[in-house]
């Protein structure tokens, strides 16, 4: 939650000094009698959320997350289209939407402009070893990558290992890990429905249903089927959770690698989830229709915890050469830190800045060990 907080703060200032895309929409989290104490919780939790590391109050008497809880009417008042069913909301004002091809080129632009930096496009990490030195400051980490069509790797040694290859974060740590020690892994995929249709007329405002009540509930697997919007008007709602089950080898272990016609059709939106979809969309907005749905896109939710895991926040771990796999226990300061980042599912894009934040400021600067955020 702090990240989130710090990196809307830090989001939404970057996006005003590099002229990205976006717009404070603000959010209504809805709920159907019998869910009002979802809501009220938030709310009491938003009203004692203390201001997040780097960040300092404008003032005294200013909440970090301000948020208000609303009735159903004054819900419509907001968002006509929705359901008389609605009893109650909560309404967060400084939630917003974010052109993310944009902003994903003003990150490239700044690694690209600064003195040292360099981007490396279509190269595959395909191996990395700890280099235990018995000199501190030659320890570091053999990487291995392949560049496009080329058939011997480059080989590198870094000081300094930041893993945040997203889906692969946990897979390129597991590739070093004996199998007593790896990160056990979950897979789902997320598929999101475009919609053109009655209903949504009026609407202007992203749209939550509560996650963790009603028949298609995913409890802290999902937010629910939401309606979110793009920066020219577009409707789409989504993601569900349809947990994969992936192919695996003889011992047991989750092929990655090969069998890549399942990743493959993991990823090509159907019409197979539409009709639950509908389901879950109409118990707040009544007059979607389901011929108005369509499947618009779908990806792979790598997960840290499974369908029954509960809640699990994103995961920072630092590993060092020369205690990494034993019980070697030494001074923290001693550099040479590969810094791995696990489960930043969303708000991980909202979050993002703060992430880089706490990696540089506080683990790179700090050298902290191993933390979860």
């Amino acid at each position: 939650m702090r990240l989130c907080l710090r990196g809307r703060h830090l989001l939404y200032d970057h996006c005003q000094k590099h002229n990205v895309p976006f717009k404070k929409t603000g959010k209504l989290i809805v709920a159907l009698p019998g869910q009002e104490s979802y809501i009220q919780g938030l709310h009491e939790k938003t009203k004692k959320l203390p201001w997040p590391s780097h960040s300092q109050s404008p003032d005294s008497q200013a909440r970090v997350l301000p948020t208000q809880l609303i009735s159903g009417d004054e819900a419509r008042e907001l968002e006509p289209d929705l359901s008389q069913d609605i009893v109650a909301a909560l309404w967060s004002p400084e939630t917003g939407i974010v052109d993310s091809h944009t902003l994903m080129e003003s990150f490239e632009k700044d690694i690209a402009d600064s003195e040292s930096g360099e981007l490396a496009y279509s190269t595959t990490v395909v191996r990395v070893d700890p280099y235990r030195s018995k000199a501190v400051d030659d320890r570091g980490w053999v990487v291995q990558t392949l560049t496009g069509d080329a058939s011997s790797p480059d080989v590198l040694l870094a000081k300094t290992l930041i893993n945040c290859s997203g889906l692969n974060g946990s897979l390129i740590l597991n590739s070093l890990l004996p199998k007593e020690h790896r990160i056990p892994m979950w897979f789902a995929r997320g598929s999101y429905a475009s919609y053109k249709g009655p209903g949504v007329s009026q609407v202007s405002h992203l749209i939550y249903p509560c996650p963790h009540t009603g028949r298609t509930a995913h409890a802290f697997q999902s937010l629910g089927t939401h309606l979110t919007l793009d920066l020219d008007g577009n409707i789409k709602f989504g993601p569900d959770v349809d947990w994969l089950d992936p192919p695996s080898s003889e011992k047991g272990d989750i092929v990655y690698d090969a069998n890549q016609d399942f990743w493959q059709s993991a990823l090509v939106p159907d019409e197979s989830r539409l009709r639950t979809m509908h389901e879950a969309i109409t118990e707040y907005l009544p007059n979607i229709t389901f011929d108005g749905l369509a499947p618009d896109y779908c990806g792979i939710r790598p997960k840290l915890v499974g369908p029954d895991g509960g809640f699990q926040d994103f995961v920072v771990r630092v590993d060092h050469p020369e205690n990494f796999l034993n019980e070697i226990k030494e001074d923290r300061n001693h550099g040479s830190p590969m810094i791995t980042l696990m489960g930043i599912e969303s708000p991980g894009l909202t979050a993002s800045l703060a992430l880089a934040e706490i990696v540089v400021d506080d683990i790179l600067c700090g050298q902290e060990g191993h933390k979860s955020q």
